[in-house]
């Protein structure tokens, strides 16, 4: 609102005073009108109401399988080989750190893999790496945080290197991981970061506020020995594993189609002990049985370098 002074001049102060701060308090109900408006397109994917209203009309938008079972777009197998594939090169990388001593058992199970990295060197010891270097290394591409190519979207995640195949593992989404029957009430408040399985169970991915610091503790509860049971670097800026940034991947919209989407992943208690430091999720109950539930996504179709990655919010399982 703006006000021309020469028309105010005959107007007794009081008055003028008065519309000055008629418009200051429009102004200030623009500015909360515009800061709900943000949190709403943020929070609208956990309102019931607002997705039933939006799925037929949106079908773009969602993912339709017919049965739990076909969720999977590429075998557990692959996903697996992929995972011990991405970490063990991690792990030999950690080996070239001076101030890194592993026990005496997995430096000899590592050993000839070891071997064959520095011998592939021009040294009788490679570099230190950082992890999206061995990203790229390992599996053709690395992946970053930054602005969305979307409106209003927040931050996404982009292809920054290389290019990712079709079928190809392409980020995890990691948090703490809730079954259906645990509190997760103050952590959800205000929390556009929860995943929810086909089966129920939740993955709380947000690395600030209280979820930050139940997943610090339980991580911490759980290490043995030397041994930690989950990767807590995710909730920084340099993430031991650069796949674990799945919780800022934005969905599609009408006019770009998804590009990746979600595949739930469970691991196992033979998943190598040693590497289970880079598994980005971790149990919120300590006695939890099974195996840990894990979600990964994967590439719909080949993806170029500088392209946003952008999945499907919704799965409707007919």
């Amino acid at each position: 609102m703006t006000c021309n002074k020469e028309r105010f001049d005959d107007l007794p102060s009081a008055a003028v005073r008065a519309l000055f701060a008629a418009a200051a308090i429009m102004a200030g109900r623009t500015g909360t009108l515009r800061a709900l408006l943000i949190r709403w397109r943020s929070y609208r994917y956990r309102f019931v109401p607002w997705i039933a209203l939006n799925l037929a009309q949106k079908r773009r938008t969602t993912r339709h399988v017919s049965k739990d079972s076909q969720d999977k777009i590429i075998s557990d197998t692959v996903v697996w080989d992929t995972l011990m594939k991405f970490f063990q090169a991690l792990i030999i990388n950690h080996f070239r750190d001076d101030f890194v001593l592993p026990p005496e058992a997995i430096r000899a199970k590592y050993e000839a893999l070891y071997t064959s990295h520095q011998t592939a060197g021009n040294g009788p010891k490679q570099s230190i790496f950082v992890p999206g270097e061995i990203l790229f290394a390992t599996l053709g591409f690395s992946i970053n945080r930054r602005t969305s190519s979307l409106i209003s979207a927040g931050i996404g995640v982009f292809v920054s290197k290389g290019s990712v195949p079709k079928g190809a593992v392409v980020a995890m989404y990691p948090g703490t991981v809730y079954q259906k029957h645990e509190p997760i009430f103050f952590q959800s408040i205000g929390n556009p970061f929860i995943f929810r399985c086909i089966d129920g169970i939740l993955i709380d991915g947000n690395d600030k506020g209280i979820s930050k610091a139940v997943y610090r503790s339980c991580s911490r509860r759980d290490q043995l020995g030397p041994f930690k049971m989950s990767d807590v670097t995710w909730l920084t800026s340099c993430p031991w594993n650069p796949l674990a940034v799945g919780q800022y991947v934005n969905n599609c919209s009408t006019d770009r189609a998804a590009n990746v989407c979600y595949q739930e992943f469970d691991v196992l208690e033979d998943f190598p002990l040693e590497l289970r430091q880079y598994l980005p999720n971790i149990n919120y109950s300590h006695d939890t049985e099974g195996p840990l539930r894990c979600v990964v996504l994967v590439a719909l179709r080949d993806i170029k370098e500088g392209e946003e990655l952008l999945s499907n919010y919704y799965t409707v399982v007919h």
